[in-house]
Formats: C-alpha cells, structure tokens, sequence
C-alpha cells in the first residue's frame, strides 16, 4: 500500500519562500510520476508540477514556472517541491500526488494519480 505523507506549509508574507515535503512508503517514489496539484477555496485542483523520474521529465503549471521546483531524495523516498517568491494567488491547499505508468497526456489531470497526500495549506499574505 502506497501512502504519501505530506509536511511544510504555513502563512508567509508575498515574497517569501517555502518547501513542502511528501514522504512516500510502500514503493519507491521514483516508480511513479509523482505530481503537485493545489486548490483554492471554491475552485477545482490545479496543476502544479510533476516529474517522471525513469524518463527525467519535469514539467510546471504556466502560473508557477520559474518559480517552484520539483525535487526528489531517494535516500529518504521524500518528494519536496520549493516554493519561491511566493504571491498571494498562491494560496491553496497544496497536495502531493503518485500515479503509476501514466502517459504523458494525463501528468496533468489529477484524476488520472491514484495515490494522494492529505494535503497542506499554503497561505501568502500581501
């Protein structure tokens, strides 16, 4: 059984810095795409990020690219993805996600991962 442990987060002023964690057990993360959506308050999942570890695919939102950067430690299975120069449209809960042989058409389609994190609020201030 695959779970997905997710840390980090906070409130943090415009501008600022964070990393979020996700702490895989059960397999290997580097087995799967392992994604990050997020989602407003009254809004659907977004896409935020996903790398394809085997093929070395990394590919970002347009509203995050430059940045946020997805990254991985296999020593400690944990996916992190760092969050730079942070602006209030950032606000969301944050979640990590694993799917396993998804094509590449469906990295950015939440309803195509099978296993998630329980999610991690994120909260810029202007």
């Amino acid at each position: 059984q695959v779970q997905l442990v997710q840390s980090g987060g906070g409130l943090v002023q415009a501008g600022a810095s964070l990393t979020l964690s996700c702490a895989v057990s059960g397999r290997t993360f580097s087995d799967y795409a392992m994604g990050w959506f997020r989602q407003a308050p009254g809004k659907g999942r977004e896409f935020v990020a996903v790398s394809t570890w085997t093929s070395g695919g990394t590919y970002y939102g347009d509203s995050v690219k430059a940045r946020f950067t997805i990254s991985g430690d296999s020593a400690k299975n944990t996916v992190y993805l760092r969050l730079n120069n942070l602006k209030p449209e950032d606000t969301a809960v944050y979640y990590c996600a694993a799917g396993p042989k998804l094509y590449f058409t469906e990295l950015f389609y939440p309803d195509k991962y099978n296993y998630w994190g329980q999610g991690t609020q994120v909260t810029v201030s202007s």
